[in-house]
């Protein structure tokens, strides 16, 4: 009677174990398929340590990205997410104010206008540019304590 139990024990571990073994296969083959995201941190680089880009949509880092690929070098985010800005895309992590190193501004405008996804365009002076993933629009920022310079809604075609 105690060698039928013995083996009987045995069987039902066993079953058990294989049982929680498939079941945890299942799930990490599910968590590795859907938490899969690119990450496009490699394809920019920040002016200080102090600029925030950690919370940056895998959107926004392929408009950055699709940048870099564009002008054969890699962006360099100036300001990223600012939590007090208002209603300001950056608020919400939405934005980036760049620089391309030995890119004109003008290149910089023409890829990112051509980045899948892009939202808003800027343009300051200073030759910084702004992308966000919000609704599509331009402008230009000079000083002058006027605000903005100019807004224009560009066509969605």
């Amino acid at each position: 009677m105690r060698m039928i139990f013995r083996v009987a024990l045995a069987c039902l571990l066993a079953f058990g174990l294989n049982a929680n073994a498939q079941a945890e296969a299942g799930q990490s083959q599910k968590r590795r398929g859907s938490s899969f995201k690119h990450d496009y941190s490699a394809f920019y680089t920040v002016q200080r340590v102090s600029v925030r880009t950690g919370c940056f949509p895998e959107k926004l880092g392929a408009i950055l990205a699709h940048i870099a690929k564009q002008t054969g070098r890699k962006p360099m985010v100036t300001s990223g997410h600012r939590p007090h800005s208002g209603r300001s895309q950056h608020s919400r992590c939405y934005a980036a104010d760049i620089r391309v190193p030995g890119v004109s501004e003008k290149r910089i405008l023409a890829a990112a206008a051509t980045a899948p996804g892009i939202g808003g365009i800027g343009r300051y002076c200073n030759g910084i540019v702004h992308v966000d993933i919000g609704p599509k629009r331009t402008w230009a920022h000079c000083g002058g304590g006027k605000g903005l310079a100019s807004l224009k809604r560009r066509s969605r075609s």
